[in-house]
């Protein structure tokens, strides 16, 4: 039996269903410490009013709180600190639920054998001079990079008081999209490109190239750039340059994702 008033480990893991493993390591990691160490023994032991407190630890380990986290929520006093606490955990775990879902959208796309192929055009664009914004970005940061240019695109718009020629776009090496560093080019169409900080007037060569239109948000784009990357194998088209992607309809004009249309533009060439 333990102390009057308090618990072996044992006890207590059995009371706070933690396991004595993890209570060990919450001690050693200053999260949950023992009422009492017996100092010849070591022996741990805890209070009956630290079940609480167990329970409360569990809880938030099982929402994946780091631990570092849930030792300053449980010894801060202060309610707008344990509240901001909260609201920041609280947002990871539906940052996390929302990539979940995106997931899971994404696989049984993948899994349906009954889901329609994408319809792969082949057309020839002509060269055109555009307004740009043009950087060598590091995969990771592209999706924060590509909404600072844009805004800069926006702004360089406004200052010049220019309407747009057609929906934006972008080129960008195949390097990006596995997480590493390339050329990504955010582009408006106009006639008359203004020079207005990084934006700069930019010549988008011509090309012809093999387009599939992405219906919907961005979370499985990837499915619909393997089915045209393989009618590009099975049609012998060999890729001549950055694909090219056009925001036919965007955050920019809806905030339904479902009503999002991004074309996909490979330059090919054909192969000898």
């Amino acid at each position: 039996m333990g102390v009057t008033g308090r618990m072996t480990i044992g006890e207590f893991s059995k009371v706070s269903q933690l396991s004595v493993r993890t209570l060990r390591r919450y001690h050693d990691a200053g999260l949950l410490e023992p009422a009492r160490v017996d100092p010849h023994s070591g022996y741990r032991y805890y209070g009956t009013d630290q079940v609480g407190d167990a329970q409360v630890i569990r809880r938030f380990r099982e929402l994946g709180m780091p631990v570092a986290e849930i030792a300053e929520l449980v010894a801060t006093t202060d309610a707008d600190a344990r509240h901001a606490l909260l609201a920041a955990h609280l947002r990871r775990l539906e940052a996390q639920l929302a990539a979940t879902r995106d997931a899971v959208a994404a696989l049984r796309r993948l899994l349906d054998p009954g889901h329609p192929r994408v319809t792969v055009t082949r057309r020839p664009e002509p060269a055109r001079t555009v307004a740009a914004v043009v950087a060598e970005v590091d995969g990771q940061a592209a999706e924060t990079w590509y909404g600072e240019a844009m805004a800069e695109l926006d702004a360089a718009f406004a200052a010049h008081h220019l309407t747009p020629d057609g929906p934006p776009g972008g080129l960008y090496d195949d390097a990006l999209f596995a997480g590493g560093r390339g050329r990504a080019v955010v582009y408006v169409p106009t006639a008359a490109p203004p020079t207005h900080g990084r934006v700069r007037p930019y010549d988008v060569p011509a090309r012809e190239v093999a387009v599939a239109v992405h219906a919907g948000g961005h979370h499985d784009i990837d499915v619909t750039y393997g089915q045209l990357g393989a009618h590009l194998v099975e049609h012998g088209l060999g890729v001549d340059g950055p694909v090219r992607e056009t925001y036919l309809v965007g955050p920019r004009d809806t905030d339904d994702p479902a009503a999002w249309r991004t074309e996909i533009a490979r330059p090919v060439l054909t192969r000898p």
